[in-house]
């Protein structure tokens, strides 16, 4: 259950936001977009006047940004306030911020935070308060990362869109700038006032294992559009936009999350692919952007992760490219920032090289106190942690959250998961569906001729733990559209058995759907779809993640990429195969030839239509 105790919407005053108010009045209209303030006027004063009166300790707290278990700022379940005392050494929230003064906190699924629209405006709410409470207290950034598609935070009944690959396919930044504004809308409702958000990053790499379809694509002036838009939406909605990752993750074949990648483009080819969408970002007045833990050589020989170099952070993204908001790492648990330095010296060393918040240290504890220690010691000065602190004070004004930090639980069922926004996201998906093979005018299926369905495939788990699996998406949405449609889940890796009950199960079917996810040469999910089609049945693939799929399918006659398998995805695919509307994507990235990848299958902007 949602507490109780923190289900005030702060309309009743309190001493300490009094206090803030009266510290800040006027500071919001005095600060412009994009991370520059008017340096003369009042509120850029009043904001230097609030930094003059932390302590040494609430200046370190400002520049952290941490995870906290729990659905509640001051009564979480057990089981989360275990978590908290073995991972942090606090109970709750609440007690996270009286320790250490954070100035953000960062929501995960999995943390148990956002559960549904009001919980997660009752824990904004908590959290603001718990902090006001404190003397000289401020209220926090409130983050996560809904990216839409597969990185998703606040699931259903929120508005979910389709990923950025998917846009990228659709390739309207009209569409990209709606997604913004909606879905900054519904964030800023819950209390949820920065996105890590959107991918800037260009996928370069089929094999990327970390990117993928969370990008835009593989064009860098259509994911400079796109990225550009999207900004412009959230920030309309006043939730702060993140372009992540810089310098670039795109072009990799590691996972920072658990090892060191290394890119290895030039500095001129960095120019022209890595660093056009951040420049768009930039020049669009983004609010924040996020660091990446990849070696880039060409912009740094030291060996050091991007998130730790000065050149890359201070000499290229502060100085050649003119960008002065927020800097804030990628989590600092992840292993392509520790693998060189220990987690007492990646904090450090990330502000000495321009950081201004740093996100979700491993232990907190030590990170803070090596921060503090540095100061102490003179390996940093006190000055340069107020740089970074009035960076995040002005974000913090421009966001309005220094003026009203908390949200009416009255409002949220005004915005959230509208019929509005949800017609908007499902209009959005249907452009993006992308029609790759169609032999012999097998698509659309008639209802006539292809009554009966079987729907088979991959059931990965869903993004934000409310949708899917997405064989029974499938198949109740191609029954809610005349046909008969039976799901049959057969996994990533399905075995001989599994097969032959398929195989058995096709031959009393009209049409086979399959859903693939990251097919490979060697992998059962091709046998299963090579056995399918020598049932003689039509079968037609739905590449749920990677359209990648396509190149290890020679055999179906027909194969669309929905870019996710969320269910506003799954959803407009079958509209799509039953005819109700045509295919409108395009491929933003280019398909290679299974049998030689130097070989393009299928070019961008390859999509078929009916």
């Amino acid at each position: 259950m949602p507490d109780t105790s923190t289900g005030s919407t702060g309309s009743t005053a309190r001493p300490s936001r009094r206090t803030v108010l009266a510290a800040t009045a006027g500071v919001t209209a005095s600060l412009t977009v994009g991370g520059t303030a008017n340096a003369a006027g009042p509120g850029e004063m009043r904001l230097r006047a609030l930094i003059s009166r932390m302590t040494l300790e609430e200046k370190v707290g400002q520049l952290f940004v941490m995870r906290v278990y729990g659905h509640s700022a001051t009564a979480p379940d057990q089981a989360d306030i275990d978590a908290n005392l073995k991972e942090i050494g606090v109970r709750t929230a609440a007690e996270l911020i009286a320790k250490y003064r954070v100035g953000g906190i960062i929501y995960f699924t999995w943390a148990h935070n956002t559960r549904d629209p009001h919980q997660i405006a009752d824990l904004s709410n908590g959290i603001q308060r718990a902090s006001l409470e404190q003397p000289r207290g401020l209220p926090l950034l409130v983050a996560t990362d809904q990216e839409h598609g597969i990185v998703c935070r606040v699931g259903k009944p929120a508005t979910l869109f389709p990923g950025a690959m998917a846009m990228g396919a659709g390739g309207s930044r009209a569409d990209a700038r709606a997604l913004g504004r909606i879905s900054g809308a519904e964030l800023r409702a819950i209390g949820i006032n920065q996105d890590y958000s959107p991918d800037a990053d260009v996928n370069v790499n089929p094999a990327n294992p970390v990117i993928g379809v969370r990008s835009f694509g593989a064009d860098p002036d259509a994911v400079a559009g796109l990225v550009a838009a999207e900004v412009t939406g959230y920030q309309s909605a006043r939730v702060a936009a993140t372009a992540k990752h810089f310098p670039g993750h795109g072009d990799t074949a590691v996972d920072s999350h658990y090892g060191f990648p290394v890119i290895t483009h030039s500095r001129e080819l960095w120019e022209r692919l890595d660093a056009v969408p951040f420049r768009a970002a930039i020049r669009a007045g983004i609010d924040s952007i996020m660091t990446a833990h990849i070696q880039f050589p060409a912009l740094d020989d030291s060996g050091d992760p991007a998130t730790l170099s000065h050149p890359i952070l201070t000499g290229i993204l502060r100085e050649e490219l003119g960008y002065d908001g927020v800097v804030v790492t990628d989590s600092l648990g992840m292993e392509g920032v520790r693998t060189k330095y220990g987690d007492d010296r990646v904090p450090v060393l990330a502000l000495k090289a321009g950081v201004d918040q740093l996100l979700n240290p491993p232990n907190l504890s030590v990170a803070w106190n090596a921060v503090l220690k540095a100061v102490q010691n003179g390996e940093l000065t006190e000055a340069r942690l107020d740089e970074s602190i009035l960076r995040i004070l002005r974000l913090k004004a421009r966001l309005g959250i220094l003026d009203q930090p908390y949200v009416s639980p009255s409002g949220i069922d005004h915005v959230v998961g509208t019929a509005a926004h949800l017609a908007m996201a499902d209009r959005i998906a249907e452009r993006t569906t992308t029609l790759l093979v169609n032999e012999g005018g097998v698509l659309p299926l008639s209802r006539l001729t292809h009554h009966k369905i079987l729907v088979v495939g991959a059931d990965p788990a869903s993004p934000s733990g409310t949708t899917g699996p997405p064989t029974s998406v499938l198949a109740a949405a191609l029954t809610e559209l005349g046909f008969t449609a039976t799901a049959l889940p057969t996994g990533t890796a399905p075995s001989a058995a599994t097969i032959a009950k398929a195989v058995t199960a096709a031959r009393d079917a009209d049409a086979v759907v399959v859903g693939t996810y990251n097919v490979t040469a060697a992998g059962s999910q091709k046998t299963l779809v090579e056995q399918l089609v020598a049932t003689g049945r039509p079968v037609v693939a739905i590449a749920v993640r990677n359209p990648y799929d396509v190149a290890q399918l020679p055999s179906v006659q027909g194969c669309l990429a929905t870019y996710s398998w969320t269910d506003v995805e799954l959803r407009a695919a079958a509209r799509v195969v039953a005819g109700r509307v045509a295919p409108r994507g395009k491929l933003p990235v280019p398909v290679q030839r299974a049998d030689d990848p130097t070989q393009v299958l299928y070019p961008i902007g390859h999509g078929l239509s009916y």
